[in-house]
């Protein structure tokens, strides 16, 4: 090999791996924010699968929705795939018309989160918002939320101090989501009467026979609260990450994917990891879309290298 020769070959190697492969290393760990509901902690599980098998590292805090905004914005957490529209807008919404934190694509669509309560309740009349307080001694003039500073707690809160149906007096039950669905497995065999935050997708719309409550539309939205879910990035992380940030503008989840996800987790007590893994596996077709365009850090096709990886046969 002359000198030009090898000048050359040094030359491609040096463009080859640097800027792009270092900004890419520099775009490690990938820090994910996680506010312990469990169809996000079965999202954030699926990419960071995804993450690693591309040879990435990844790395997942659990926080409350408040925290894992404040840390987009102080450059602690990376990405938030839990941004439910328009139920999180008050949270949300100043974080991003600040532009400390980027809205991505939706990853989730035709999702609801409202009020809700057990079928039996129902079927004896309380089909609306408008109905609870007429029964409020068999509420024990409670609304059962999950964890403080949840934003469906605080559209819940909003519904008490507005007096809205008559609601003034009552109480919001900060709890969690197991908490939440704990205290209803509890009330449910003796039908005792019992008012909460329901969402979909969840296992609990197939673990409890379950109706939503009509009329909250003023503060949940229309059409039962039904929601979108965004992907959330730190300001300019996908302009620094472009090749992450490929993937994250990629997502697309259903709610048949999260409700068996999050039914292995919950209901089987599977790890949210391993539950990942074993859907990929099971499910490979999902990796067309999620890695098109898409490389490993060291900048080779993703797909290949993530089948390979995660043991799935071409």
């Amino acid at each position: 090999m002359n000198k030009m020769t090898m000048g050359l070959a040094t030359a491609a190697i040096a463009l080859s791996s640097s800027p792009l492969m270092a900004a890419e290393d520099s775009c490690q760990p990938v820090r994910f924010a996680e506010v312990g509901w469990t169809d996000i902690t079965a999202t954030t599980a699926l990419t960071t699968e995804v993450l690693e098998a591309m040879g990435y590292e990844t790395r997942i805090d659990t926080v409350s929705v408040p925290i894992a905004y404040s840390g987009m914005k102080n450059g602690d957490f990376d990405v938030f795939l839990g941004n439910w529209m328009p139920s999180m807008a008050s949270i949300s919404d100043p974080y991003v018309e600040r532009g400390e934190v980027e809205r991505l694509g939706a990853n989730l669509e035709g999702a609801k989160y409202t009020l809700a309560v057990p079928q039996y309740v129902y079927d004896a009349g309380v089909t609306s918002v408008a109905d609870l307080d007429e029964h409020a001694e068999r509420f024990s003039q409670q609304l059962h939320g999950i964890e403080a500073g949840n934003d469906g707690n605080e559209l819940i809160q909003q519904m008490i101090d507005d007096d809205a149906f008559g609601l003034g007096d009552w109480q919001l039950i900060d709890s969690s989501e197991a908490g939440m669905l704990a205290e209803l497995k509890a009330r449910v065999p003796d039908e005792k009467w019992m008012v909460f935050l329901g969402w979909e997708p969840h296992p609990m719309n197939t673990n409890f026979d379950m109706a939503y409550l009509e009329g909250a539309d003023d503060y949940f939205g229309p059409n039962l609260g039904g929601a979108t879910v965004y992907t959330n990035t730190r300001t300019d992380y996908t302009e620094a990450c472009p090749n992450v940030g490929n993937l994250l503008n990629n997502l697309s989840f259903t709610l048949e994917m999260e409700n068996q996800l999050m039914g292995t987790i919950m209901d089987e007590g599977a790890d949210p990891r391993e539950a990942a893994k074993a859907y990929i596996q099971a499910n490979p077709q999902v990796l067309d879309g999620w890695l098109d365009g898409v490389t490993t850090k060291d900048g080779e096709p993703a797909l290949p290298a993530v089948k390979q990886a995660l043991s799935i046969e071409e």
